[in-house]
This record gives C-alpha cells, sequence and structure tokens, in this order.
C-alpha cells in the first residue's frame, strides 16, 4: 500500500441511493459546507452519546452554523445498553417535540451504537427521512458506518430489530482517533483485520507488516487502511445490499463474537468480541477440513500482536454463548451459518456444521 493523497473518497455503488465515504483528516469542522451543496435536508438533529458529544458536538455543530445550516444535539447515555426500543422511542420523541419533519435530517455522531440507533431513527421516523454518519470510533469508520445495516439489541439478543437503510454520505474524520480508548483502537482493529481475511491477502500482509505504525495511527498509513476496509465492504454491500448471500461473508467471526459479546452482558466490547470469534472460527474452520492450521494460527498471531484476545475468556458460560448463537439473527430454520475461512483472503459460507464441532470449538 502507498503513501495516501490527503483525503480520498470511496462510492457506494446502489444506483439512485449511492453515496460518497469521505475520508479526510479534521473535516469534521467542514461537514456542514458539503452537507450544504448537497442539499439533503433544511435542518439536522445530531444524534450523539453524552461523551461525544461534549469531544465533537460543538465542532461539528459550528461548522453547520456557518455553512448556514440549522441544528439540535440530542444526546443519549453512552455505551451498548443504550442501543434498544426505549431510547430509539425517547429519540423519537424529542425530534417530534423539535417539530423535525419529513424535509428534516438526522446526523450519527458517534461509534456503532451511535450509528445503529441513528439510522434506524432515521429509517422509521415520519416512515423515513434522510440521514449521514460521522463515525467516531475506528471501528465505525471501517464497518459500521458503511451498508445501511441498522438495528437495537433485545433482551434475546443483538441487532434482532432492525432494518437496511443506507446514509446520504459517510464523512471519516481520522483525527478524531486520536481520543480513541486504546481498547476501543484494538476493536476496531479487530475489523480490520478481518477484512483481510475474508479478501484480501495482500492487504492482510500489510497489516503484518506495519502494525508498528498502525498502533501509532500514522496519518501516511491509516487514512489508506480504513480506505481499503470501505472498498472491500462497499464491494460486497453493491452486489448484496440485504445479506441474501455474499454479505453473510462480513460476518466472518461475528457469529461467535454476538454470542460470546451476549453472553458477557456486553461487559466485553464489541471488536474485541469479534476478535475471539475469529480466532474461535478459524478453529473450527481447521477442525472441519477448511482451513490448513498453520493459517490459522497465522491468524491467531496477528490478534495477539495486535495486543488482541485470541480465546474466549474462561470464565464466560459457554452453555450460554450457545444459546446465543441460536438466536443469532442470521440463523434459518434453526440452522446456524458459519463464516469460515479456506485460506487467507477467501472464505466461505456453511449452515453444514456439525453440533459437536461446535461444542468442542466453545468447550461445551
Amino acid at each position: 500500500m502507498s503513501k495516501q493523497k490527503a483525503h480520498k473518497v470511496v462510492q457506494v455503488g446502489l444506483g439512485e441511493r449511492s453515496y460518497p465515504i469521505r475520508i479526510e483528516k479534521g473535516q469534521l469542522a467542514r461537514i456542514g459546507e458539503d452537507l450544504r451543496q448537497k442539499k439533503i435536508a433544511k435542518r439536522y438533529a445530531v444524534i450523539s452519546d453524552d461523551h461525544v458529544a461534549d469531544l465533537y458536538g460543538d465542532r461539528l455543530q459550528n461548522g453547520l452554523t456557518s455553512a448556514g445550516l440549522k441544528s439540535e444535539l440530542i444526546t443519549f447515555p453512552r455505551g451498548e445498553e443504550s442501543k434498544n426500543l426505549r431510547t430509539l422511542a425517547a429519540l423519537a420523541s424529542e425530534l417530534a417535540r423539535a417539530g423535525f419533519d419529513r424535509k428534516d435530517g438526522l446526523i450519527a455522531l458517534g461509534g456503532g451504537v451511535t450509528g445503529d440507533l441513528t439510522g434506524f431513527l432515521a429509517s422509521v421516523y415520519m416512515r423515513g427521512i434522510p440521514f449521514v454518519q460521522v463515525p467516531t470510533t475506528l471501528l465505525a469508520q471501517v464497518d459500521s458506518s458503511v451498508g445501511g445495516k441498522t438495528g437495537v439489541d433485545i433482551p434475546e439478543g443483538k441487532n434482532l430489530v432492525g432494518t437496511f437503510y443506507q446514509p446520504r454520505a459517510v464523512y471519516i474524520d481520522t483525527e478524531v482517533l486520536q481520543t480513541l480508548p486504546r481498547q476501543e483502537l484494538l476493536g476496531g482493529l479487530a475489523e480490520v483485520i478481518k477484512y483481510g481475511v475474508i479478501g484480501d491477502a495482500d492487504f492482510f500482509r500489510f497489516l503484518e507488516k506495519k502494525r508498528g505504525p498502525i498502533l501509532e495511527l500514522d496519518e501516511d498509513i491509516i487514512p489508506g487502511m480504513i480506505a481499503r476496509c470501505c472498498e472491500i465492504k462497499a464491494w460486497v454491500v453493491t452486489r448484496d445490499e440485504r445479506e441474501g448471500d455474499l454479505r453473510r461473508i462480513l460476518n466472518f467471526g461475528h457469529t461467535i463474537g454476538h454470542a460470546i459479546e451476549a453472553a458477557s452482558d456486553f461487559t466485553l466490547i464489541h471488536g474485541l468480541a469479534v476478535a475471539m470469534g475469529m480466532a474461535a472460527v478459524a478453529d473450527l474452520a481447521v477442525r472441519t477440513g477448511h482451513f490448513p492450521a498453520a493459517a490459522a494460527e497465522r491468524l491467531k498471531q496477528l490478534l495477539r500482536d495486535f495486543g488482541m484476545p485470541d480465546t474466549i475468556p474462561p470464565d464466560l458460560d459457554r452453555q450460554r454463548i450457545k444459546d446465543y448463537l441460536q438466536t443469532d439473527k442470521k440463523t434459518v430454520a434453526g440452522r446456524v451459518f458459519f463464516v469460515l475461512p479456506t485460506e487467507i483472503g477467501k472464505v466461505t459460507i456453511t449452515d453444514q456444521v456439525a453440533e459437536e464441532d461446535v461444542d468442542w470449538i466453545l468447550g461445551v
């Protein structure tokens, strides 16, 4: 991967619903001018958790004001525990009280929870209003802000209630990563590694070679790294927007990862649960004859090199993890679909995994 330009634009090609992903350091205060030119809405509600709002709310809103756009900041308590129908209803009520209508729009300012909540809210408020994504975590920048999957959690599982609803634009400001806690950075890098495994062996090798500069958020490397992830996801989404088949490959590590996350009562952050899920499913692929043992070890070594976990915590209830697997939203007719690597850069999707093999991986 070569040194990147000052900014990069990745296009998600969905016909009339196509949209750009703009990656540029320091663009947070300039988003308003781009939105003014795009004429997406006459005013915006900036939806953010209370932590991110304190960090970046003023900067974004000042830019909107300078561009002649009206906005209101609406916040909710930070954390996965806010990603539910109660929060959704509370946000919708605030929009209604503020008089937001079909000509208005939403801006999701924050990480994956904010993006999922705001996208879902946009898809159902007034039966659909426009929204844009301004992701502030690495995980959201490389994954959840792109592709139009929205949703909330219910007690029975993660993201079981939601919609497919595409944003009008995604604005990725790499500068905001400087305030990201180390664990959140690593959680995002787990998703970055995912893209190498599912679709680009050269990118995986790049991650192996550039671990140091990546962890230091080297600005000569980070924009291109994010762009490559967005390119792979955009390629998948344009071919399978609603997860009919191909898009399932984006769930590599997530089926087990989501179950681990839920079994921990969401005390484990999403990205690190996905890292555990990738390691587990790599072992599953070795056991079922899909993946060479050496390749699985290479993946787990990369996770360890970045300081990520490659095993499920011993104190997590294995039966509970297995129970959550059965309620995963990608389960069809009681059969769990797994994305199994066949080599670094290629995966296969199958529901033909024996229960005893899953039990062995989980240690049930």
